[in-house]
């Protein structure tokens, strides 16, 4: 079994995501895993000819398992990440549009499991539940290609030491029942 391992925290040390997705990776670790750091090795933004590029759909698809570290900046994905799934959502290859305009995902089978961190706290009831546009955006994008993401989410990071302490030891709580 092959793991897809993605980052895209510009963060470094101090990232969170990094964190969760490091945990994640160590819990499946009996398995082939493959690591893509798109900060430190950064894709370019769409063009036309990114389309006949597909050594990261190749890659894509080559994996049974993919584990995404998705840190949350001004309220949707890093553009490092968008890079990313721009070069998976392929026609023909993840999905296909039917006759009657509906889509088919192609890609499903998979497992995909994301670690968010948000600096705030965008859950149903909250505030600013109206801007997160992370979690919302990875569901809809897997969905429309056939698969069902799983989320870990350490949510309030920015708000303090201590919160943001806690937020990232129950996310990793939530990584041992995810590998379980």
């Amino acid at each position: 079994m092959t793991i897809l391992h993605l980052d895209s925290s510009i963060t470094g040390e101090n990232s969170v995501s990094r964190v969760l997705t490091k945990h994640i990776v160590e819990q499946l670790a009996e398995n082939e895993v493959v690591h893509r750091d798109l900060v430190a090795a950064p894709l370019d933004h769409l063009t036309l000819g990114a389309f006949t590029d597909s050594s990261v759909l190749d890659e894509f698809l080559a994996a049974d398992t993919v584990v995404i570290g998705a840190p949350m900046y001004n309220f949707t994905v890093p553009s490092q990440l968008k890079a990313w799934l721009d070069r998976i959502l392929v026609a023909g290859r993840t999905f296909r549009y039917r006759e009657d305009g509906s889509v088919e995902g192609l890609a499903s089978g998979k497992r995909v499991i994301v670690a968010l961190s948000r600096g705030g706290f965008y859950g149903e009831g909250s505030p600013a539940a109206g801007l997160e546009h992370l979690e919302t955006y990875l569901r809809g994008v897997f969905g429309f290609i056939g698969i069902t993401p799983e989320f870990v989410a350490a949510d309030g990071i920015a708000v303090g030491p201590e919160v943001r302490e806690r937020a990232v030891a129950n996310a990793l709580g939530e990584v041992e029942r995810l590998a379980a």
